[in-house]
């Protein structure tokens, strides 16, 4: 599904839409991606409103880079993108979900998804084997 800000009546409509959403202090959303095949939860970012409206409009994740301070569409640098599918927002306006077909992986360390340390009971272990070469995720 391509996404974009409904037509009719733009600026009334356009108005409505980001009026249920509740940027933070900074401006920014909870951005949660989840395979949309597999519903596995990929990785979590953040995004303001340009972020978003980049995100409607071209159909791939847009994020905000909060370290490097501006917007980072993702796979801009590695090509491994996110074509968005489905855009929910939470019960509380707060965090989105974007359904996403992941092309690459979505991790900088090369694993299948940023969420790879699994609690044993006595600490963090990493419990997803790296699949790209993290040298050749940026390139």
């Amino acid at each position: 599904m391509h996404s974009e800000l409904p037509s009719q009546s733009a600026d009334h409509l356009e108005q409505a839409w980001f009026a249920q959403l509740r940027f933070g202090e900074q401006g920014l959303l909870a951005a949660i991606a989840q395979d949309v095949h597999t519903g596995r939860v990929l990785m979590l970012a953040w995004m303001n409103e340009d972020a978003l409206r980049e995100t409607l409009t071209t159909g791939y994740a847009c994020y905000w880079s909060r370290s490097r301070g501006r917007l980072w569409r993702k796979g801009e640098a590695s090509g491994h993108r996110q074509k968005l599918h489905r855009l929910q927002l939470d019960c509380d306006g707060d965090a989105l979900l974007l359904q996403v077909e992941q092309t690459g992986v979505p991790c900088h360390t090369g694993r299948m998804s940023c969420f790879f340390y699994q609690w044993d009971g006595a600490g963090w272990q990493i419990a997803e084997d790296v699949v790209v070469d993290p040298e050749k995720v940026y390139r």
